[in-house]
């Protein structure tokens, strides 16, 4: 079975890890106790992926859930699901890194790496097959064309409140339009200030694979100014039949856009402000970290805009590379 061990690190990261364990404890038919009550033996179906079958047939989360301080943990323990969670798997210091980069990076953090470590190590030890983020990692080979580019913005349709649903017809042309609307990204800022380097969508529901590929086609062609001419065929699709518990179809997804460079520049901005008057930067260098460490962080960060906004203004017009291929033979 091509097991995966889930890791879920701080308050965000726990907070997102109980929800996602929740829908897929769910959408496997898994009550809070761990105990199957499914309708289908479909839900049975590579149920060892996520989950290790304990005695007494119960089935226990392959997750780890670490943290700084033991809060965020309390409420995912008293939370719905807080008891199918191995008790082990909880990794926690008690000081918590108080929103400070460098004691969650050098100092608290440190102290809890090798406990987490081993964690990991003994559930890894219990799968017969890791899979090692296969899947992830074929995902991001063919979304990051270069390698510092890697921020992607995701979005989900659809949003919609469940009490309004039946004003809605969720169709698949319904779907891509709100996919691609700035409106259903999770990122703070506008696709269409920027164009897409790449774009993956994933599908789930009951739907013609020949539909999917015509919206998705109809898409690129009416907004082709937005999306970068030098890559072809820089969107990927896929289906899923089994469409997610509450609703008949849904679609993930992830671009990699340029205009993600507004929201480093606003950080920049911010940055700067406060570098300059030198504000809370003694509790970073407190605790070991180096004044030039920010300064290399924020030309990193400039060179990363600089990047992006070269790579949204690019062409594929043949002549630039051919002078190019000229002048590095000369």
């Amino acid at each position: 079975m091509r097991e995966i061990v889930h890791l879920q690190a701080g308050q965000c990261g726990n907070q997102i890890g109980a929800k996602f364990w929740e829908v897929i404890s769910d959408e496997h038919g898994i009550d809070p106790t761990g105990t199957y009550h499914g309708d289908s033996d479909l839900q049975l179906d590579r149920i060892n992926v996520y989950y290790n079958e304990a005695s007494g047939g119960k089935y226990v989360p392959r997750a780890i859930l670490v943290d700084l301080e033991p809060g965020t943990m309390d409420s995912v323990r008293s939370g719905p699901f807080g008891q199918i969670f191995r008790p082990d798997n909880f990794v926690f210091g008690q000081s918590g890194a108080g929103n400070n980069w460098a004691k969650g990076h050098y100092t608290e953090g440190a102290e809890l790496v090798d406990s987490v470590m081993d964690v990991v190590r003994k559930e890894a030890e219990s799968c017969d097959c890791l899979q090692l983020n296969a899947d992830l990692r074929k995902l991001a080979v063919n979304m990051v064309p270069f390698p510092r580019l890697h921020f992607f913005m995701p979005g989900f349709a659809p949003l919609t409140s469940r009490g309004s649903q039946q004003y809605r017809a969720l169709s698949v042309p319904e779907l891509t339009q709100q996919m691609f609307d700035s409106k259903n990204m999770m990122a703070a800022c506008d696709p269409r200030h920027g164009r897409y380097l790449t774009v993956a969508a994933i599908f789930r529901g009951r739907m013609s694979m020949k539909e999917v590929d015509e919206q998705m086609l109809n898409v690129q062609n009416k907004n082709s100014s937005y999306f970068v001419e030098w890559i072809p065929n820089n969107v990927k699709t896929a289906v899923c039949d089994i469409p997610p518990r509450g609703l008949k179809m849904s679609a993930t997804f992830i671009g990699n856009s340029t205009a993600i460079q507004e929201l480093f520049k606003r950080i920049s901005e911010q940055f700067t402000a406060m570098f300059r008057r030198k504000a809370f930067l003694h509790w970073y260098t407190g605790e070991g970290m180096d004044e030039m460490e920010f300064t290399e962080a924020e030309s990193n960060m400039n060179d990363l805009v600089s990047e992006y906004q070269q790579y949204q203004d690019a062409t594929a017009e043949e002549g630039e590379f051919e002078e190019e291929g000229e002048e590095e033979a000369a």
